[in-house]
């Protein structure tokens, strides 16, 4: 939803996460360029197709390391869980590695309608899955391919977060239109 969302995940996982960043978070400010080579995010352009950010993100799976990835896209403007960008497919499947998806809840409260971004005190929750497995095609998956493996893991990502709500507000549960 929100930087939040970076944060609130970086602190829950015990190893460092290298994210991918848009270029008008990573150049949010004079701070922001250094802060993110800091803590190693990897600026990616999500208006077009952008294989150095492909290849340092493949660098960083290889090396062993974590690499978060939020399929949305940019930020939410509703709150809402949108659908995911194929690009988080792409890179499973060429890295070989799993996907665990996690659910982010209460960012989005946390800092709606805030000034300067400071958030408000709101309970702020992160449910891991189980990691999701998939395997490169012998020809390079087509774009079917990688928007169901999208769709895979966006309804996960959908029930961890469910998970955090009510029965009575759940999709599909009591109460739910």
């Amino acid at each position: 939803h929100n930087y939040l969302d970076a944060v609130v995940l970086g602190v829950a996982v015990p190893r460092p996460i290298s994210f991918l960043v848009m270029p008008r978070v990573f150049h949010a400010s004079p701070l922001h360029p250094p802060f993110h080579r800091r803590i190693g995010s990897i600026p990616v352009n999500v208006e077009r197709p952008d294989p150095g950010a492909v290849k340092r993100t493949l660098r960083v799976l290889e090396d062993g390391g974590i690499v978060g990835i939020f399929p949305e896209g940019p930020f939410s403007r509703e709150g809402q869980l949108v659908p995911g960008q194929p690009g988080v497919a792409m890179l499973a499947l060429r890295a070989g590695v799993p996907v665990v998806p996690a659910g982010i809840s209460g960012t989005y409260e946390a800092l709606a309608g805030r000034r300067f971004y400071i958030p408000r005190g709101r309970p702020l929750a992160v449910r891991f899955g189980q990691p999701l497995h998939f395997h490169q095609p012998r020809r390079r998956a087509g774009h079917a391919e990688r928007e169901e493996i999208t769709r895979r893991i966006m309804s996960h990502i959908a029930a961890l977060l469910d998970a955090d709500r009510p029965a009575e507000t759940r999709r599909g549960g009591a109460g739910a239109s």
